[in-house]
């Protein structure tokens, strides 16, 4: 998947801005459990929250969400504060929802 422009990504976040977040990074980091449960979220929405809920560091919030997004083919679309917003497009065009700037 290519980059996001600034403009992409601000709207995506724009769109993100009243959702909650549905999968949660613990301390153990990436597991088998946590992937499954973002490429499930990602089977249903099309852009999702992920909370880094006991990871403090940006350094390692920003590893770990390039990791989520290699191993999910998603792309992040921001990171405020805990909380990074994914796009991953839906694999049949006819059920995408979100129409990129």
């Amino acid at each position: 998947m290519k980059p996001l422009t600034s403009s992409q990504a601000k709207y995506l976040r724009g769109l993100a801005h009243g959702l909650k977040p549905v999968v949660f990074v613990g301390q153990k980091g990436i597991t088998d459990a946590l992937l499954a449960s973002a490429r499930e979220a990602f089977a249903h929405h099309e852009l999702i929250k992920i909370k880094f809920a006991d990871l403090k560091e940006k350094q390692k919030k920003r590893g770990v969400a390039g990791a989520i997004e290699e191993m999910t083919g998603a792309i992040m679309a921001g990171m405020i504060g805990h909380i990074g917003i994914f796009y991953r497009p839906h694999d049949d065009p006819e059920k995408r929802r979100i129409v990129l700037p």
